[in-house]
């Protein structure tokens, strides 16, 4: 089975050309850098084969002509021709007119200077070349991208290049009528052969998704590239209800009350991802919000004992999960007595546990090693041996809370089996008290998704058990760079609390975000240490000061027949993305070449 490691590698290669296909110059750049080609370079370029006033006249007037019919033509395709589809804004049309300017400027220059010593009929056919380039450059771009009816795609194509064309015609025609005529079979039979190598190409890409994966490339890339520049998960998600599969996911719930809810921790066995806000990436923060609306108290949700084999397909999929969250938590938590909280470390391994009547609330970490994704059977494994104990109910969370650049997960497996058996041990020979609880959430306004935090910020949940405060962190975000969960324990100790734990949510709405090793930033790699670990100890204090005599309970349930699609899918779409883009790249030279050769001969029968 692949590793997370691997997944996040494979989008992250994906990432990597989606950025470098859609990193665009703004609205206004396009239009200056357009207005400059045409006016300037294009315009000035006819006056150095026709020097003379009328020829410097002639050429402004052609320049300011195609710069016009160019804004014409992408305000028409933008707002009429393409207004159903999202990516294709004014802005990102201007843009693909610029590049279409560029690589028809390329022909055109070198026409002008062939010109001088040729004649000025070889730029012309220089110029035709060029606008033969443009049409079948257009059409790989936005038959390839764009999402709306075929017959829309055609005119997109078309329209622009055929409005300049024709600016070129009439300034060819105030030199020589004949040559209307003489180039007329070129401008009929260029788009053709272009649009019919360009649908040959675009089918070869898709073939290579059906063979190799039984998935059309074409619709997958488009549903793709709408996720990634306009942040549309509909269509992605359609591809993952189709290929995913039914399970039942379960749920374990611990909530504190006092006069009212106080605080809750939600651990459902499901994954948050596979990246940005596509599947079950957005579900911690969802879960958060969303029972917090209907409870009003602060929630958190760590990470259960599981990898990518549970992301869930579809919003869809998320708000069945919320849904029955909410309903299955309207009971009165009865247990008011707890232990204090207590960790053991065996070798790399370190587990933390304290209990509430018959619940164990039990967290694994690895830290400063890295503290990857668990294996499933771990969680068994321990849950089986709370039952040994008389534990009715076992929250396992994974603290996910270090990374560095060796994952060696598997190899702690042991320890970690090893601290738990030990640590439940000690927490059940300890007497029990009544407790306090009291929770915060703080979300900080210097850090964003690029930075590695999620919607969800960071809750904090402080346990009293006797002089014992135990500070519970939860921060929104995937994973935290090694050392920084030993800074924020040691800043909890500096202000009063006692043995406390920082978690993280592992939300993949950080990731695909920005390009790196990994494809988003660990919580603490871009982020202001001080500023991080300031809130931290302000949200723990704030959650400290609404302590209050409270009761726990648990409840495990399951939410059937919930559509998810397993990490093996999952990578081999986003492989299936970055091999397309690969094999457009290898086979764009030999495919272009062969057609430019036939355009050439054309040209040389004019």
């Amino acid at each position: 089975m692949a590793t997370e490691d691997s997944l996040n590698h494979s989008m992250n290669s994906a990432l990597k050309h989606y950025s470098s296909m859609f990193f665009l110059p703004s609205y206004k750049k396009s239009l200056l850098a357009i207005a400059v080609v045409c006016i300037v370079v294009v315009g000035l370029s006819s006056f150095a084969l026709f020097p003379s006033i009328q020829g410097l006249t002639s050429g402004l007037v052609l320049g300011i002509s195609l710069f016009a019919l160019t804004l014409i033509a992408d305000s028409v395709m933008s707002r009429i021709i393409l207004k159903v589809d999202p990516i294709y804004l004014l802005r990102r049309a201007l843009a693909l007119s610029f590049f279409c300017w560029l690589l028809w400027l390329f022909f055109i220059a070198i026409g002008v200077v062939l010109g001088f010593a040729f004649g000025w009929l070889l730029w012309v056919k220089l110029c035709l070349l060029g606008y033969a380039a443009v049409v079948t450059l257009r059409g790989v771009v936005l038959i390839a991208t764009s999402s709306v009816a075929m017959w829309r795609k055609l005119m997109s194509v078309l329209l622009n290049p055929t409005l300049c064309i024709i600016a070129f015609l009439v300034f060819w025609g105030g030199i020589s009528s004949a040559i209307l005529i003489q180039v007329l079979p070129f401008l009929v039979i260029s788009p053709i052969i272009g649009c019919a190598v360009v649908f040959l190409f675009l089918s070869s890409l898709d073939r290579l998704g059906q063979k190799t994966y039984s998935i059309p490339s074409l619709p997958l890339f488009r549903a793709f590239m709408l996720n990634w520049v306009v942040g549309l998960n509909a269509p992605l998600e359609e591809f993952f209800e189709k290929m995913g599969e039914n399970a039942d996911v379960e749920v374990t719930l611990l909530k504190f009350d006092s006069s009212k809810p106080k605080a809750a921790v939600i651990v459902p066995l499901v994954h948050p991802g596979p990246f940005k806000n596509i599947g079950s990436s957005l579900l911690p923060s969802l879960l958060k919000h969303g029972f917090e609306r209907e409870f009003g108290c602060d929630t958190c949700v760590p990470l259960g004992i599981l990898g990518h084999e549970l992301d869930l397909a579809s919003q869809a999929q998320n708000h069945k999960i919320v849904s029955q969250v909410i309903a299955s938590a309207k009971f009165k938590a009865s247990s008011d007595l707890a232990s204090p909280f207590v960790k053991v470390t065996e070798g790399a391994a370190t587990a933390s546990c304290q209990i509430f009547g018959d619940t164990a609330l039990l967290s694994f970490t690895l830290a400063p090693k890295t503290t990857e994704d668990l294996p499933q059977e771990l969680g068994r494994i321990v849950c089986g041996e709370a039952e040994k104990y008389g534990i009715k109910y076992a929250m396992v969370v994974n603290a996910h809370n270090s990374i560095n650049d060796i994952v060696d997960t598997e190899e702690y497996l042991d320890a970690l089996q090893m601290a738990a058996s030990k640590c439940l041990q000690k927490a059940v020979t300890l007497p029990t008290k009544q407790f306090m609880v009291g929770a915060a959430t703080v979300f900080p306004k210097e850090f964003n998704l690029k930075d590695g935090m999620g919607t969800g910020g960071i809750t904090a949940i402080v346990v009293q058990v006797e002089k014992q405060k135990t500070a519970y962190v939860v921060i929104d975000g995937n994973n935290m760079i090694s050392g920084l969960r030993e800074k924020i324990l040691a800043a909890l100790t500096s202000v009063g609390f006692g043995e406390s734990e920082v978690f993280t949510t592992d939300t993949h709405a950080v990731s695909a975000i920005v390009t790196g090793r990994r494809g988003y930033h660990p919580v603490g790699e871009v982020m202001s240490h001080e500023i991080l670990t300031r809130y931290i100890c302000e949200v723990a204090k704030k959650a400290e000061a609404n302590l209050e005599t409270s009761k726990a309970g648990c409840i495990h349930f399951v939410v059937p027949q919930v559509r998810v699609i397993g990490e093996t899918r999952l990578q081999s779409m986003t492989i299936l993305v970055d091999k397309s883009i690969q094999k457009a790249k290898q086979t764009l030279l030999p495919v272009f070449g062969l057609e430019g050769l036939v355009l050439i001969l054309l040209l040389l029968l004019l």
